[in-house]
């Protein structure tokens, strides 16, 4: 089975079920990219140790209480400050956050240890930035204003929109440049995009499906009460499903006035925070992958530079852009060779080779074995 791509935003019409069941994978399509905190600002700079700001642990504390864990003795195991639980800003390693939620899922019993954490967070967690999109006129404009602002405080967690007919994909990638479960840090941010799409539409609101990759849990009862009947596991990507006409009915309490003043604040809690050109790059070669047509071309295309401008940029950053792709193509074909229930056609499909002989030829040169080596091919995924 193909894996899910970015649909074009014109021109692509596929039925919900088509869509969602058979991902049907258009090439050289385009999305809109959203690089978005979502309260779980996960940020990896190339050659700089990765780091997260502390208010991705906004409400770890409860939680973790909760299930009968110490989170002061677990932030202290894994090298964490107390402070990061008090402080929203501090800039913490990424894979100490990540490590800290697989372990305290592990050890406390629970499966949906990210999604407790998730289901109190509050559009306000965002600060300026949930103002702006509680403001604006519909939700899709919201959602463009996360896009625009949201990626100055995160690098690692993608959220791209998919249009197909009637529905609205809202689908999330995590790239957090090393490897290791990331199940936890998904729920999380999963969660929390659920909860800032219910308070922007009302407690009644409901998407047409919740996807997430890995299996289910054990016990489903924390996905049930958070999102209801509508969850599902073993999907070939993780995301939300809205119906479009949720997403551009109008906001009636959006206050004009108020948008403009939340703009002002979110442009000046974001100046001087623009992003070196190896992080939008980066962020252009998650979004295009699966398309099968990750160029420098098309990536200048997208920047509004010429393909010489991105070279010397990079160059000067100590990058190539052969290097940013086969980076991040190395942390998503671990992830997803890890899962057996993808085919090696699969995997070569969502890494964005035209045929599984030329991912092989490449998984052989980055890793020294053959990808069919690394695991024997297990059952396909139950729904």
């Amino acid at each position: 089975m193909a894996g899910m791509s970015c649909l074009s935003r014109i021109g692509a019409r596929f039925s919900f079920d088509a869509f969602v069941m058979r991902c049907i994978v258009p090439r050289q399509a385009h999305c809109g990219l959203i690089d978005g905190d979502i309260d779980l600002s996960l940020r990896d700079f190339s050659g700089m140790p990765g780091l997260v700001r502390s208010a991705s642990l906004t409400n770890y504390a409860d939680v973790a209480v909760k299930v009968g864990l110490d989170p002061y003795r677990l932030l202290s195991e894994f090298g964490l400050p107390q402070r990061c639980l008090r402080e929203q800003e501090l800039k913490v390693p990424i894979d100490a956050v990540r490590c800290l939620l697989e372990a305290s899922a592990e050890r406390g019993g629970v499966e949906a240890f990210g999604l407790l954490m998730a289901e109190t967070r509050r559009l306000s967690n965002l600060g300026p930035l949930g103002l702006l999109m509680r403001e604006q006129p519909t939700l899709r404009l919201a959602v463009e204003a996360l896009a625009r602002y949201a990626n100055r405080l995160n690098e690692a967690l993608f959220l791209t929109i998919e249009d197909a007919g009637d529905v609205v994909v809202l689908r999330e990638e995590l790239v957090v440049g090393g490897s290791g479960s990331v199940r936890q840090s998904t729920e999380l941010a999963i969660g929390v995009a659920f909860r800032v799409l219910k308070t922007l539409l009302g407690p009644e609101w409901k998407p047409r499906r919740v996807c997430f990759a890995h299996d289910a849990p054990a016990d489903r009862s924390v996905h049930a009460r958070v999102f209801g009947r509508i969850v599902e596991f073993g999907h070939d990507f993780n995301g939300i499903v809205c119906a479009r006409k949720d997403l551009e009915a109008p906001n009636p309490n959006a206050d004009p006035m108020m948008a403009r003043y939340a703009q002002g604040l979110v442009e000046a809690d974001y100046a001087g925070k623009a992003q070196d050109i190896t992080s939008q790059v980066r962020q252009l070669v998650v979004t295009l992958l699966s398309t099968g047509n990750c160029t420098i071309d098309l990536a200048a295309q997208h920047l509004g530079v010429t393909r010489r401008t991105i070279h010397r940029h990079l160059s000067e950053e100590g990058k190539t852009f052969s290097e940013i792709v086969d980076g991040v193509r190395r942390e998503l074909a671990a992830r997803y060779l890890a899962d057996k229930r993808r085919t090696l056609a699969e995997v070569s499909s969502l890494l964005g080779f035209s045929a599984p002989s030329g991912f092989s030829r490449w998984y052989r040169r980055q890793f020294g074995e053959a990808a069919s080596e690394k695991r024997a091919l297990g059952p396909r995924r139950n729904r």
